[in-house]
């Protein structure tokens, strides 16, 4: 059958990477379940567990094993071109009694790619690798995209020192502990320069609802939001009595924090109508529980602010507009709104021409895709900063993730298979372009 990129396909060669894909998540649960859902801490024994079961699979059709200086892993199939290498994956470790799916997904599908592509003696255009990254999720170390960034050798050196949440033990003392080697990392060093690498694909389960919404299996992400965060917002008023204490004299932290949240949506309001990507979310919301009491005007509340868009300019008018509002909430109410430090990331816009490559690949073998951006972080977005071409595919998921309910199918995991093997066999691969060396 040809494709409308002239791109050649038996009627199904995928057969092998659907058994592999089944297999791989039945035992990855049995090897890291910890009711409920499963635990695979990052450089902890669940993690250990999934790359050792990633790279036994890889070796029925003998990919070859490395690893970085901090301990991610490749698994390679050698291409034609050998001097150049296309990255499939994304990590996995999980979160304390998550799902199965959340990260493991695009290691699977990697795995899978291969198996396919070996079981019909097919060689990739460029070395293959499912890459196994380490420690994403950043509550064992509270540190974004380790993995992803030792791997480019562009992790923090002060990150080495982070201590693991469960263990007290430094990331570098961990590293070290499995045989890997923190100085390397400290320095830099690196398995793959950036211009040996042709492309990051990470699939990954949705984490939110917009594919079942849209009955769609595959969504391919345009962008990563960046983000802007007051994790530690105070609003200072005074306890008075409820009763005894006049509406004009109070000074009430309740209220001036109810007009902050509001009046942050109705700035959300206006962004969405002007057509700008944000997000507004206040995850903490409080009063101090030893101090107040049902008959006092609350005179201290605690706020969480997270704030995300795809567009630096949208985030960087967004907290000059809540810097505006919380003065003049403290004007309106006398009371004070203290910001505290700020904290974010930087948006990660994602390769336009390998999603038209996707695309393409998707119409190909007639799959149904959505565009959709990536609230959550994700190691692409490392890669993308660095200049890499990357891209990102969301496989439909029920019931969110960082939860035992994850709920993949695997005929939504068949689709994303069928459509990444087209895109994987497009020539344009060879022509994204090449980043620049770091």
């Amino acid at each position: 059958m040809m494709g409308p990129t002239g791109i050649i396909r038996p009627n199904d060669t995928l057969a092998a990477g659907r058994t592999l894909g089944r297999e791989f998540f039945n035992t990855l649960e049995k090897l890291s379940a910890t009711p409920p859902g499963v635990t695979r801490v990052a450089y902890g024994a669940g993690e250990v567990a999934a790359f050792k079961l990633a790279a036994e699979m890889a070796k029925t059709f003998r990919a070859e094993q490395r690893f970085d200086a901090a301990g991610n892993q490749y698994l390679i199939l050698p291409g034609q071109d050998r001097s150049r290498t296309l990255l499939v994956g994304s990590h996995l470790d999980s979160v304390p009694h998550g799902g199965n799916f959340d990260g493991a997904a695009g290691v699977a599908l990697g795995l899978a790619l291969q198996a396919s592509l070996a079981a019909t003696n097919k060689a990739p255009l460029f070395d293959l690798a499912t890459v196994c990254l380490r420690a994403e999720e950043s509550c064992w170390f509270a540190h974004s995209y380790v993995g992803s960034r030792s791997a480019l050798g562009r992790l923090d050196p002060e990150a080495l020192e982070v201590k693991r949440s469960d263990s007290g033990k430094s990331l570098g003392e961990h590293m070290a502990a499995l045989g890997f080697d923190p100085q390397r990392v400290r320095e830099g060093g690196r398995l793959l320069e950036p211009e040996e690498i042709v492309a990051y694909i990470e699939p990954h389960i949705e984490q939110g609802p917009a594919l079942v919404a849209a009955g769609v299996p595959l969504g391919l992400v345009t962008g990563i939001r960046g983000s802007f965060r007051f994790r530690h917002i105070e609003v200072l008023g005074e306890y008075a009595h409820s009763g005894a204490t006049p509406r004009a004299l109070r000074k009430d932290a309740g209220l001036a924090a109810a007009r902050f949240v509001v009046a942050l949506h109705e700035m959300w309001d206006d962004f969405a109508a002007a057509r700008e990507d944000l997000t507004v979310t206040f995850g903490e919301i409080e009063t101090d529980r030893e101090a107040h009491g049902f008959s006092k005007v609350p005179g201290k509340v605690h706020l969480c602010l997270d704030v995300r868009s795809q567009s630096k300019g949208t985030l960087e008018r967004a907290q000059k507009q809540v810097q505006e509002i919380a003065l003049r909430i403290e004007a309106e109410t006398q009371c004070t709104v203290l910001l505290g430090e700020r904290s974010g990331s930087a948006p990660a816009p994602l390769s336009e021409p390998l999603q038209e490559v996707m695309l393409d690949a998707a119409q190909h073998v007639g799959l149904t895709t959505i565009h959709l951006p990536s609230g959550a972080g994700h190691d692409a977005a490392t890669y993308a900063q660095a200049g890499i071409p990357a891209a990102m595919l969301f496989i439909r998921n029920e019931n969110g993730s960082h939860n035992p309910h994850e709920a993949m199918d695997m005929a939504d995991f068949d689709a994303a298979l069928a459509l990444l093997d087209a895109a994987i066999c497009d020539p344009r691969i060879a022509e994204l372009p090449r980043p620049p060396p770091l």
